[in-house]
């Protein structure tokens, strides 16, 4: 399959993760994290038990891989604590504008051009306002604005997963199976961090239904996929596919929690779709 097949599954995968996060927001953030992407290591594990260099990485591969999968979790769970969430998860939805723009500075050999840039602004510009739709313009909660620091967390995910996405080209290759081991070493110290950080609790079988689902689709076979696209794409164009994530997150969440669709998340639509013809039309 095309990179460009390999990144839309991923953004399909990844169109879930909200609302599942929704069902499953009882439960603490690092717990969710750590559980989801332990379980969503687990397709690599026949890999590894037959061929143990399916897991075979550098020390930098691996401490990259951390990096990505651990701080990007790490800093927008932090974010989503303190900020609004729907303004926080918008800065964190920078990440594939930073991905267009970062490219020709983390890359060798990569230009900028304009009509990048201009898909790059369209498509942030369609991202905000399919997230922003969805509150209907409202403002955020009251005291809210004490807690507007959280917004440097949601920059540094945004960035983190940007730089990840474009240094894994830079590193020595390894087989995407390593992403799997990735999550694992991740997903324990999501773990440390929820014995540390977070009170107990106990999962009914709804839960660790939910958090199966969760692990294997958006924390797990995404990355999987992702990976698959980046090594086989241009980042730049990927990075403009990625904005069609906030829009079909934003509609199921819509259908999720019954909210009808507005003439804002249509007009989104429409800009999102433009950005990603543009991006990938650009050479």
């Amino acid at each position: 399959m095309s990179s460009t097949v390999y990144a839309l599954l991923a953004i399909a995968l990844w169109t879930s993760l909200a609302s599942l996060g929704t069902l499953l927001s009882h439960l603490p953030p690092f717990l969710l994290t750590g559980l989801a992407l332990i379980i969503g290591s687990v397709p690599s594990w026949p890999l590894v038990l037959r061929d143990r260099r399916a897991w075979k990485v550098p020390p930098r591969t691996l401490a990259l891989g951390i990096y990505g999968l651990f701080g990007y979790h790490f800093l927008l769970f932090i974010a989503l604590r303190h900020a609004p969430p729907v303004e926080a998860n918008l800065v964190n939805y920078l990440w594939p504008l930073l991905m267009v723009v970062l490219a020709p500075v983390l890359l060798p050999g990569v230009s900028l051009r304009p009509l990048h840039v201009v898909a790059a602004l369209l498509g942030f510009a369609g991202a905000a306002m399919a997230i922003l739709g969805a509150r209907g313009g409202a403002a955020p909660a009251s005291g809210a604005a004490a807690g507007y620091w959280g917004f440097l967390p949601a920059l540094g995910s945004a960035f983190i997963w940007a730089s990840y996405s474009l240094w894994t080209k830079r590193v020595a290759a390894f087989p995407t199976s390593a992403i799997g081991l990735f999550g694992l070493v991740s997903g324990a110290l999501s773990l440390i961090c929820h014995a540390l950080l977070e009170p107990s609790v106990a999962l009914s079988a709804r839960d660790w239904l939910l958090v199966a689902l969760c692990g294997l689709g958006p924390l797990g076979a995404a990355f999987f996929v992702w990976d698959m696209a980046l090594k086989r794409g241009d980042a730049r164009q990927i990075g403009i596919l990625s904005y069609i994530t906030p829009l079909a997150s934003t509609s199921l969440l819509l259908a999720v929690t019954g909210r009808p669709l507005t003439w804002s998340i249509a007009l989104a639509a429409a800009l999102i779709i433009a950005a990603a013809v543009m991006g990938t039309r650009a050479r």
